[in-house]
C-alpha cells in the first residue's frame, strides 16, 4: 500500500466486504470516492450536508472520524431510520486515520 492510500471496507448488502484503496491526497470525501466506485449514492446536494442521501453505517472505526457537525447532526436527525453509527459519507474527507474503516450504504427498508 502506497503512503498515500488507506484501506477502506465497505459491506455489501450480503454482509461480504468490499476492500478499497482510497487516496488521502485529493481532498476527496468518503461521498466523493464511494460515487466514482460507482456505489448507488445519490448525493443530491453535491456534498452540502443538506439532503442525507450519502448517509453511511460507520461498522468500524468510529472513533477515527471527525467530530459530527451541527449541520451533519441536523441533516441526519431527520432521517426515520437513523443509527447511532450513521454519519453523512460527503462530511468525512479522507485521511490516514481513516485506515481500516469499515462501512455500509445506510438505505432505508
Amino acid at each position: 500500500m502506497e503512503d498515500n492510500n488507506i484501506t477502506l471496507h465497505v459491506q455489501n448488502p450480503d454482509g461480504s466486504l468490499t476492500t478499497l484503496e482510497a487516496p488521502v491526497d485529493m481532498g476527496l470525501s468518503l461521498m466523493e470516492y464511494l460515487k466514482a466506485c460507482e456505489y448507488d449514492i445519490l448525493a443530491t446536494c453535491g456534498g452540502m450536508a443538506l439532503c442525507a442521501t450519502c448517509c453511511v453505517d460507520v461498522l468500524e472505526g468510529e472513533d477515527k472520524l471527525n467530530e459530527m457537525t451541527d449541520d451533519e447532526y441536523a441533516m441526519l436527525d431527520t432521517l426515520p431510520d437513523v443509527l447511532p453509527n450513521s454519519r453523512l459519507a460527503c462530511q468525512l474527507q479522507l485521511n490516514p486515520a481513516m485506515d481500516g474503516l469499515v462501512v455500509k450504504l445506510h438505505h432505508a427498508e
